[in-house]
């Protein structure tokens, strides 16, 4: 079954997310194929955390990194032949299940590396590990920057002597994990980023005494919401040729928004067409609770009309309401001006009972919602 199929298909009135395993698996050897021969494919679990498509990358990639409990529970349920687990405030739990599970974990502070340790020892096992750094200079340019700036994340790279001194009984340093970056378009500026990790990897361990066996530069190979455009993977794969990897050393990366965006379509029905002081609304049965992505990054998102047909689409004696030819604005259900998924798109017809079908909403759509406001019920997620 196609997506189209499957959202013809879908409860009235049209509330669903679709999400396809084979658009996954293409993905994933998509950017599998940019990277430089050997280096490792984790999947960023924050993107998308529906068991299918964690299920689905897990096999497709080389494993997966995870932020929570949570995450490192469908990771497990999933599979996972390899799991790294980050986020700035891990539970001593969520540390314990970690090294039971086996997880690389990354250490986001001297705290942190000091709970680990002792977690670990009182496991009676060894925990892998590699340090997070907040390095002095920033990464390429990307929708969020996470180093080279005040951030909650990782050590201070002025820190690392005084996380070195730390005494260590049970855990076992690794090397680094450098996420620097959301979303980046720049494959040049990202692969000199990467050749730039690298090397302040291999200076800093050697300066500490570190055996380097592990560089993880995080994800960040980014999407464009308002047009088709992704970071150029070729033009990844050609500069990323070029960057030596030491002998011995396991360089890492975790996307998630690049495997998963292309791989799901958000689509809300159209429950009323409405004009006021000169403007069209398409009114649908969704909206940012569902999608909020528009809203909090301030876009619009394009969306096409599927058009829908038949008795149990327009079951009234009356006229259908339709426009064409005009713009429109498509907003949701909740009683806010801000639900608002796109603004001003033209459309050559639109009626009631019709579905908008947003694209490229694979990650961070429902994952990111604020699914309970106003206690609308939840979309239909359909895995084809």
């Amino acid at each position: 079954m196609t997506p189209a199929d499957a959202l013809r298909h879908a409860d009235r009135p049209v509330s669903a997310y679709v999400y396809s395993r084979a658009a996954l698996r293409s993905a994933a050897a998509r950017v599998r194929a940019a990277l430089p021969p050997g280096a490792t494919l984790l999947y960023a679990v924050k993107a998308n955390g529906h068991p299918d498509v964690v299920a689905t990358l897990a096999a497709a990639t080389d494993g997966l990194e995870v932020a929570s409990g949570g995450e490192l529970a469908l990771a497990i349920a999933a599979g996972a032949t390899r799991i790294a687990f980050g986020g700035p405030a891990k539970t001593d739990q969520e540390l314990h299940d970690g090294v039971r599970a086996g997880a690389l974990i990354h250490v986001e502070s001297i705290l942190e590396l000091r709970r680990l340790d002792a977690i670990a020892a009182r496991l009676g096992l060894r925990a892998t590990a590699a340090l997070r750094v907040n390095r002095a200079v920033a990464g390429p340019d990307g929708s969020h920057r996470m180093t080279g700036t005040p951030t909650p994340f990782g050590i201070d790279e002025a820190a690392l002597d005084e996380a070195f001194a730390v005494p260590l009984r049970a855990v076992d340093l690794r090397g680094f994990h450098l996420h620097a970056v959301s979303n980046s378009l720049d494959a040049t500026a990202y692969a000199a980023f990467v050749a730039g990790a690298i090397t302040w990897s291999a200076a800093t361990a050697a300066a500490h005494g570190l055996d380097l066996r592990y560089v993880n530069v995080g994800g960040g190979l980014g999407v464009s919401y308002t047009d088709p455009s992704t970071i150029d993977l070729n033009v990844l794969r050609e500069r990323l040729a070029a960057v030596p990897v030491p002998p011995g050393v396991d360089l890492v990366f975790e996307p998630g928004r690049l495997l998963a965006a292309d791989a799901g379509w958000y689509a809300a029905e159209v429950v009323d067409l409405k004009r006021t002081h000169g403007r069209w609304f398409a009114v649908l049965r969704g909206g940012t609770h569902h999608f909020r992505l528009p809203a909090a990054w301030g876009y619009s998102h394009p969306f096409t009309v599927m058009p829908m047909d038949g008795d149990e689409v327009w079951p009234w004696p009356f006229d259908r309401p339709s426009v064409e030819g005009v713009s429109v604005d498509a907003v949701g259900e909740l009683c806010t001006p801000r639900d608002v998924l796109a603004r001003d798109v033209p459309v050559s017809r639109v009626r009631v009972g019709d579905v908008l079908v947003f694209a490229r909403t694979g990650a961070y759509g429902w994952d990111i919602s604020h699914h309970d406001f106003l206690r609308h019920p939840h979309p239909q997620l359909i895995v084809v």
